[in-house]
């Protein structure tokens, strides 16, 4: 039986830097070599000693390295796979955007030319109704009551 207490004392640096040889990142090697020395534990009992206790351990290493060289492929195809579905998604919603900005300014054309006016300051421009008021020569509660209108006629599809 093996003694695993002496077996990490006496090969955990080995094992370390084994890993760090392959992954050139230390928390990684750390992590790894945590999963090796586990890995060995529930193995210990099929080790028959035809190799030297740090070859053993070292290929258990490699077998560890491998695996998360997999986890991380399938991850980075997996995030690929999410971002191609997300970046479908949202050509999607840019379409549907598109299409709708299309419907309001066909809709807005149809208003005289003041309350066209008006609603493609507030939407378009961004301008407080305080200031297309001023545009107007005209107070904020009137272009308020102006837009308000014609975002009605345009709700209700009752153009005038």
């Amino acid at each position: 039986m093996l003694d695993i207490d002496a077996i990490y004392k006496d090969y955990a640096k080995i094992v370390f830097k084994f890993l760090i040889s392959l992954c050139n990142d230390v928390n990684t090697a750390e992590e790894l070599t945590q999963e090796t020395f586990y890995r060995a534990i529930k193995s210990a009992k099929r080790y028959d000693g035809t190799c030297k206790v740090s070859t053993w351990l070292c290929q258990i290493a490699k077998h560890v390295w491998y695996q998360e060289i997999d986890h991380r492929k399938r991850k980075e195809t997996s995030s690929l796979d999410d971002k191609i579905a997300a970046d479908e998604l949202n050509l999607e919603e840019k379409l549907c955007r598109a299409e709708e900005k299309m419907h309001l300014i066909k809709a807005v054309h149809i208003l005289d030319e003041t309350a066209k006016e008006v609603v493609l300051l507030r939407i378009t421009g961004a301008f407080s109704f305080k200031e297309i008021g001023e545009v107007f020569n005209k107070n904020e509660n009137w272009a308020r009551v102006t837009f308000y209108r014609a975002k009605q006629k345009i709700m209700k599809g009752r153009l005038e």
